[in-house]
């Protein structure tokens, strides 16, 4: 209590009259009052950064370092989808090369298989041909039957003749 009587000592009062006096004047107060010894000079205090200037520095670094991160992300992110569509389109070249051999071949085939097919005979050529050969066995069976009874003729005509040489004597 005696020091803000203290302090307010320092406030002068306006006299409202003349009978008025300051409380700093008043007996207790002088016997209470002691004198306070001189340690210095007063330091002034550094003006505190405002509530308003360093929420916006604040929320500027806060804001600065999310958008560093989301770039850094974004751009990792960027080089792995980049990476991976690379590797996609490399993929699909070597499948489309596959594929394109095993076109370069069926053509070959199919060019092949037009060159026998026009060098081949079809079942109706086959048949006709077929046709042919039996006619021509059948004749050559008929000939060969025909040859054969002609030998056995003459076999027979030569056997009749050796009986009728072997019983008959010939004068000369």
């Amino acid at each position: 209590m005696a020091s803000s009587l203290c302090r307010l000592s320092t406030v002068p009062r306006v006299a409202q009259g003349a009978r008025s006096r300051f409380i700093s004047t008043s007996r207790v107060l002088r016997e209470e009052a002691q004198p306070t010894p001189n340690i210095g000079t007063v330091q002034e205090q550094k003006k505190p950064v405002g509530g308003f200037r360093g929420g916006i520095i604040g929320f500027l670094f806060g804001f600065s370092l999310a958008s560093s991160f989301a770039a850094y992300s974004l751009l990792d992110e960027y080089k792995r989808a980049s990476a991976a569509l690379q590797a996609s389109v490399e993929e699909l070249q070597v499948s489309t090369e596959k594929v394109s051999s095993h076109v370069r071949r069926i053509e070959a085939v199919e060019k092949d298989l037009k060159a026998l097919s026009s060098g081949s005979a079809s079942k109706e050529d086959l048949s006709r041909v077929r046709a042919e050969l039996k006619k021509v066995y059948d004749g050559l069976h008929i000939e060969f039957l025909d040859l054969r009874s002609h030998v056995w003729g003459m076999q027979q005509d030569l056997h009749h003749l050796a009986k009728k040489e072997a019983t008959s004597v010939h004068v000369v």
